[in-house]
Order: C-alpha cells, then structure tokens, then sequence
C-alpha cells in the first residue's frame, strides 16, 4: 500500500524541529529512525499531515557521562549503542536488549528515542529505563525537563509528552558496584516483537547482600510493568539464599497478560515466570562468581 499525502520538512537544529511541529498542529509527527513509522504510513494505520524528519538535526545523537548519570541521545542508532563502552558500563542492560531489537539491518536506522517515543509495551528499550529508574528527556517550544519513567508511559503507544513536545535524550543513573544486569525475552521468532520479556538489575553489597533491585516486563501489561512485588522480596535478601523460582512466580503477579493470536494470557504467565527464574539464576550464579580466579 502506499501512504497518504503528507508534507515533509528536514530542519537542522532542534529548535526549527519544534517550530516546524507547533505550526503542524495535532498533525505533525516527527519522524526519527522510521521503523515503526514508515510501515504504518504505509498501512495508512498513521496519517500525519506533516512529517519533520529528526535526522539533520544536530545535537540528538551521542553518550556522555557524567555526574553519576548516562545521558543517550534520542537519534543514537541502535547499532551504536551495542558498540558503546560508555553503555557496556554503565547501563549494559540497554546493549543486552539491543541484541533482540529487530534485525542487523533496521538497527543501522533505529532509534533510542523513536522506541521510548512509542511507547510499544512489547518494546526492549522502554522495560530497561524502567528497571533501571531511567528519566526521559523531553523538549519543546517552553523548555526542555526530564520525566520520571514512572510517569511517562501512560497506556499502549501512549506518553506524558505534551502536543509538539519530543524526547532529545534518556537519563540512565549509575546503578554502581557490584550491579549485574541481564535481559532475556520469548519470541516466535528472531526479531519479532517479544510474546515475554525482562530486564533485570541486581546489586550486591561486598557481604552478598542484594541492596538494590529493578526488574520490568515488557509484553506483559499495557506498558512497561514493574514487578514491584519481586522487587521487594530480593531486596535486603542475601544472594545466597534467593529462590528463584519463587521469585520468578511472584514476579508475575504484577502483569496484565493478554490473549491474542500469538499466546494467551495463561501461556506468558508460565513462560513469564520461568523467564524471570532463568534471568535471575544467570545473574546470581555470576555474582558467586566474581572475584574467583
């Protein structure tokens, strides 16, 4: 099929890409890296009078380090987040996730921004600046201001921008020493959406101690969830003693599972709590490890 009529605009600098989008009213979309977008133009499921294309804009693109916090520029290519040692770091649960994004090809052109910017719930990137506290940045005509990711996916494809407001960056907080992360998802096939997926995030304190958790579904309720009930129980446990299968039982509790043509609720129920036992058990068996020769 082919998309609707359209006008097309490639500003240069941020602020002719908010102008362009404020002129262009409930109509304008910008357009970031395009492989979500370009497929429902094609399917005429969007139907944007203006598109402002992000790609010449200087400025949105990069990591940077600094004050205890990773900032990931929105037009950062997926491909460059899994190459980055600054994400290898700091936050190498987004490099983890970028492995099951798409295919090698679409990552040359996809986006970390386009992806938050969405708000798919069967997405990676959005489960990972949740279990990892992320804040998003966003800017428009009155400023920019940094969301809390908590408050910033609201329902499927639904955010908290407000209209002619667009991501320019995720802010990653440092998780520290001894922070082991690890994403693992169920999908029909390489590169299809996830039927079942986590990001998890552990540390542990020089006693064995877990001093911090974040573990997020994504596939698994109408948004990013949080599976704040696990999150509880590993907190203050001691690595040792974690039983991960009960966690990854209690860890489902907190999803919204639905039925569709590709599983029912009851599957990704079951599949949801072995691939949170199998995410932990991986994450707790290297931390044993650390330090041995």
């Amino acid at each position: 099929m082919k998309p609707p009529a359209f006008d097309y605009v490639a500003p240069t600098s941020i602020d002719e890409a908010l102008e362009q989008l404020s002129r262009g009213g409930e109509d304008a979309r910008p357009l970031a890296g395009g492989q979500s977008l370009v497929p429902m133009l094609a399917l005429r499921l969007a139907r944007p009078s203006l598109l402002v294309d992000l790609n010449r804009v200087t400025g949105l693109a990069g990591v940077s380090h600094a004050a205890g916090e990773l900032r990931v520029g929105a037009m950062t290519r997926q491909r460059a987040i899994l190459a980055d040692s600054l994400i290898g770091r700091h936050a190498p649960a987004l490099a983890d996730a970028t492995r099951f994004v798409g295919h090698e090809q679409t990552r040359n052109r996809g986006t970390i921004g386009g992806s938050i910017g969405l708000a798919d719930p069967q997405s990676e990137y959005p489960a990972v600046a949740l279990a990892l506290g992320a804040r998003i940045e966003a800017r428009s005509p009155a400023g920019t201001r940094r969301i809390q990711v908590e408050k910033f996916f609201l329902g499927p494809y639904s955010t908290a921008l407000d209209r002619g407001e667009i991501v320019t960056a995720v802010i990653f907080p440092d998780w520290g020493e001894g922070t082991l992360m690890h994403v693992d998802e169920v999908a029909r096939r390489p590169g299809d959406f996830a039927l079942v997926g986590l990001v998890a995030a552990l540390r542990c304190d020089a006693a064995g101690k877990i001093s911090r958790a974040g573990l997020a579904w994504f596939g698994m309720a109408p948004t990013p969830r949080r599976a704040t009930r696990a999150e509880a129980a590993l907190t203050g446990a001691l690595a040792s003693g974690v039983d991960a299968e009960e966690i990854g039982r209690l860890a489902v509790e907190d999803t919204e599972p639905w039925d569709d043509v590709h599983a029912s609720a009851s599957y990704r129920r079951t599949v949801g709590a072995r691939v949170a036992a199998r995410s932990l058990r991986r994450i707790l068996d290297a931390s044993s490890n650390r330090g041995r020769p």
